[in-house]
């Protein structure tokens, strides 16, 4: 049985979700998320796996690796759109943090192979670009790309899409390990909304019908897709921010588009 692809958080204080390959049904991408207020902490050893924390919003006082890393993040709201501060700690480290201001703390996690040491990924180097055109127009902070050779596994980034707009669009996947035709990546999808009482919506499905998940996403929400085809809609007067972990046994994306879309791509290049 497929695990539900709809993760609401389960609480609004302290670690609020928690993504294992184990829960999510697959081999690769751990995500959890932490809110925070001034004073309170979190802690975790990384074991196996490598991690990248994101300050999604506010500021913490972060140590990682035997290092201080001193306060990190600046952005008190995410849909001010600014770079993100985000510290890499490879496996078999330990890392802590304490907030200091309210704050929301992305962990997202995959296999490491002791391959990269830890660093300080942005503010600086990571800039807001455009991609898409018309209504399919975003904004994208490529925070760990494979352009950027510091990780083993993880590729991050967050992506901004006006209200009205559909992103992750065309449609398409990367579910088989073929490179460089195509490559295998698990993804998550932690969406947020402005204003926050909005929704929007993310379809995860095959083109053979086998998985077709139509999801209405929250403020907080985190989608699962284990395979096939994942856009996301954001309606009118409802911004969208998405914060992504991909991982798989290479550390490429490579994806097909739904033959049903392929017409777009090439209608827009």
């Amino acid at each position: 049985m497929m695990p539900d692809l709809l993760c609401k958080p389960f609480g609004t204080r302290g670690k609020v979700h928690q993504i294992t390959p184990e829960s999510a049904g697959w081999r690769y991408v751990g995500f959890s998320l932490y809110r925070l207020r001034p004073g309170e902490a979190a802690a975790e050893p990384t074991g196996a796996r490598e991690v990248i924390l994101v300050m999604v919003e506010g500021k913490a006082r972060i140590s990682a690796a035997g290092q201080d890393w001193g306060v990190l993040g600046d952005r008190m709201n995410v849909f001010e759109k600014t770079p993100p501060h985000c510290l890499y700690v490879p496996n078999d480290h330990d890392w802590s943090l304490v907030a200091e201001t309210d704050c929301i703390v992305a962990v997202c996690s995959a296999p490491g192979r002791g391959g990269h040491p830890p660093r300080r990924i942005g503010p600086d180097g990571i800039m807001l670009t455009e991609r898409g055109t018309g209504v399919n127009t975003r904004h994208i902070n490529n925070i760990a790309m494979e352009a950027e050779d510091f990780a083993d596994s993880l590729l991050v980034t967050e992506v901004f899409t006006p209200d009205g707009h559909w992103s992750s669009y065309p449609s398409h996947r990367h579910d088989e390990d073929d490179f460089p035709r195509i490559t295998y990546l698990e993804e998550t999808y932690y969406h947020r909304l402005n204003p926050a009482q909005g929704f929007g919506f993310q379809r995860v499905y095959t083109e053979d019908g086998t998985l077709d998940e139509p999801m209405a996403v929250k403020d907080g929400d985190v989608v699962l897709v284990p395979r096939g085809h994942h856009p996301c809609g954001a309606p009118y007067g409802f911004e969208m921010y998405y914060l992504n972990v991909m991982a798989g046994p290479r550390r490429n994306w490579r994806f097909k588009p739904d033959p049903a879309v392929q017409w777009i791509m090439d209608r827009d290049g």
